[in-house]
């Protein structure tokens, strides 16, 4: 953005500089594919995400049927188990 934006523009007023920010972001997000996201734009890569997130919530009419992660192990909390025997 520093290279392209700001360090080329000479801005009149903020309403310039929103006006600008925003052409910009839009072009980065909508038109420029991306080698990190395979090559696609980052909208298309926000949509497709959206759309494997919605599919994996209508499993069993919106719940999951098995948990996404792995519980968190628990530890014994017992007093006694913290005595040395000795």
């Amino acid at each position: 953005m520093r290279d392209e934006l700001l360090n080329e523009t000479l801005f009149t007023s903020m309403v310039h500089v929103r006006e600008k920010i925003a052409a910009w972001v839009d072009d980065y997000n909508t038109r420029r594919p991306h080698s990190s996201l395979g090559y696609t734009t980052p909208a298309a890569f926000a949509a497709d995400l959206k759309k494997q997130g919605a599919a994996s919530l209508r499993i069993a009419e919106g719940y999951a049927t098995q948990p996404l992660a792995s519980p968190a192990p628990t530890r014994n909390n017992n007093a006694e188990a913290l005595i040395e025997t000795g």
